[in-house]
């Protein structure tokens, strides 16, 4: 069974920065649409950004400026570069990867941006 695996997330200062990765861990064929999305704390989850495979991106208006999308269609893997971070990204960050018979999330990844 494919899997997606993310690492990246972790503890960082307000005003840092983070890169969040995602792969999938067997064969998928070619990624349709690839995004994060997160849940901060007690709240529900967002669409942070989204990458399609013609490579229109979209931002959800969270982290616009602030984070940029990009992937690695031949490695099946997805990356998320947050700038400028601040308390209010605090949240667990979600990779969602479609493919042809294949609707993918990724376990998560805690991102706590505190001093």
């Amino acid at each position: 069974q494919v899997q997606l695996v993310e690492s990246g997330g972790g503890l960082v200062q307000p005003g840092g920065s983070l890169r969040l990765s995602c792969i999938a861990s067997g064969s998928i064929g070619d990624p349709i649409y690839m995004a994060w999305v997160r849940q901060p704390p007690g709240k529900q989850r967002e669409l942070v950004a989204s990458i399609t495979s013609a490579g229109i991106v979209y931002y959800g208006d969270s982290m616009k400026v602030r984070s940029t999308i990009s992937r690695d269609t031949a490695k099946n893997t997805v990356f998320l570069q947050m700038d400028s971070l601040k308390p209010e990204d605090t949240a667990v960050y979600y990779c969602k990867i479609q493919a042809p018979g294949h609707i993918l999330w990724g376990q998560g990844a805690q991102v706590t941006v505190s001093s």
